[in-house]
């Protein structure tokens, strides 16, 4: 039996879901951008300007002849000032296009919206957009929109979920969006051939079910699914059981198994770009933590800078100890607020010394709690051992591969056992052995 088989489980986390009401306000336009030429899954875009370029609003400025890429346009008008190379908050290195702004927010007079008779064209569009997955994954959209199994796929999942604690960028979107949601969900019905969508949001958003299901309820390929507000109900697998009840097994895509999951941000994107033609070019993102002044869901134009975004939320009323481009239990931790913002960030945390503990790993009791909130019923202790004594074959056993890094095991174990990182390890393990052979 496959462990998606099996029931869903996960960790009772805290939702802190403290922007919930707030409106998603645009900052104000930054006196330079900063573009990062990686922004997808996949190999980087290669810059197309250079220094001295007259840049506008959605002119694009990077892009890759690769598969899996996705091209980049600029959020401002003006002067780009330098091509040059940073560390990324991952210690990778990339290109970034810097770009002084006009403060006139010329629109490139190439924006208009796309014509689209059939899906080709569609897939087409959607890559002109340079839309990516924006709850997180950043994959390139056009691709799951063109998958090898077209004639199979029936189902599109809208995930709306936003189970990691803190962000409300999803929720805000529901709230202020709707008719773009729609949009695009009849933009991908028509062109992808889908029969039938699940909308899936936890249960702890009842004003963004009840308003979708108003919307939708007369149309019966419709469905708004309430899922139980259990930590990590938004991961693909999960939300793709959870409202269709088919299994993707090790190894497997969505597509493989009839369903396409698309973030709620992502597919009202859609929407808006084929009303408007404009590309993708600002992104959403709940500002939240103890060291925040005000916290906020900010409108930020892709490269800004977080200090930037900082500044808009009031400044840090205390030193932050931890700063975090992402949710807390996934995210990933930067070193500064000199990154810039991505198409794919969804929250910048800054958390003060309160919320910052760090404790000393003990040695497991063998509790099997970690068993017991993993989703996908993995034995991270079992993975451990395994990861310590360079045993390949029992990582392959074990099912290393299907560990999405969610944080439920470390979260949940009382020895403090950093289980997540070590699966996250042993992963890497295990493809550096089976590339060997």
């Amino acid at each position: 039996m496959s462990v998606l088989q099996k029931t869903l489980k996960g960790a009772k986390v805290a939702h802190f879901k403290n922007t919930e009401n707030c409106e998603s306000t645009p900052m104000p336009l930054p006196k330079e951008v900063c573009i990062s030429m990686s922004q997808h899954m996949g190999p980087p875009c290669n810059p197309l300007v250079k220094k001295g370029d007259a840049v506008k609003v959605g002119t694009m400025i990077g892009d890759s002849e690769a598969f899996l890429s996705a091209p980049i346009h600029s959020s401002v008008s003006g002067t780009v000032s330098a091509v040059e190379e940073i560390v990324t908050a991952t210690g990778s290195r990339c290109q970034v296009v810097i770009i002084q702004t006009d403060g006139e927010q010329a629109v490139d007079e190439h924006i208009k919206p796309p014509e689209i008779d059939n899906h080709p064209e569609f897939v087409k569009a959607i890559r002109a957009s340079g839309l990516v997955g924006l709850g997180g994954a950043g994959f390139p959209t056009h691709i799951k929109m063109n998958p090898k199994n077209l004639s199979e796929v029936d189902t599109l999942v809208v995930n709306a979920a936003e189970c990691e604690p803190y962000i409300t960028s999803d929720y805000r979107t529901i709230i202020e969006r709707p008719q773009d949601i729609l949009d695009g969900i009849a933009a991908i019905k028509k062109y992808v051939g889908i029969t039938q969508v699940k909308i899936a949001v936890e249960n702890n958003k009842p004003q963004a079910i009840e308003m979708l299901r108003r919307l939708t309820r007369d149309d019966p390929s419709i469905e708004v699914c309430s899922l139980r507000a259990i930590y990590p109900k938004g991961a693909e697998k999960v939300t793709a059981y959870e409202t269709t009840g088919r299994v993707i097994k090790e190894g497997m895509l969505p597509a493989d198994v009839g369903v396409i999951v698309e973030n709620v941000t992502t597919t009202a994107f859609i929407g808006q770009y084929l009303r408007t033609g404009m590309p993708l070019v600002t992104k959403t993102l709940t500002v939240d933590g103890g060291a925040v002044a005000e916290p906020k869901n900010v409108v930020a134009p892709i490269g800004a800078h977080f200090s930037d975004v900082i500044d808009f939320c009031g400044g840090y009323k205390c030193t932050p100890k931890k700063l975090i481009m992402g949710g807390p239990m996934m995210g990933t931790l930067v070193f500064d607020d000199t990154y810039p913002v991505l198409k794919n960030n969804n929250a910048l945390l800054a958390f003060d010394e309160s919320q910052t503990a760090v404790y000393e790993e003990q040695p497991c009791i063998r509790c099997g709690r970690c068993i017991q909130a993993c989703p996908y019923h993995l034995m991270p202790r079992m993975i451990e051992k395994a990861y310590e004594s360079d045993n390949i074959p029992m990582l392959q056993k074990l099912k290393v591969s299907l560990c999405m890094e969610c944080g439920c095991c470390s979260f949940v174990c009382p020895a403090k056992r950093n289980l997540t990182f070590t699966n996250k390890m042993a992963k890497q393990k295990l493809r550096a052995a089976t590339a060997k052979k």
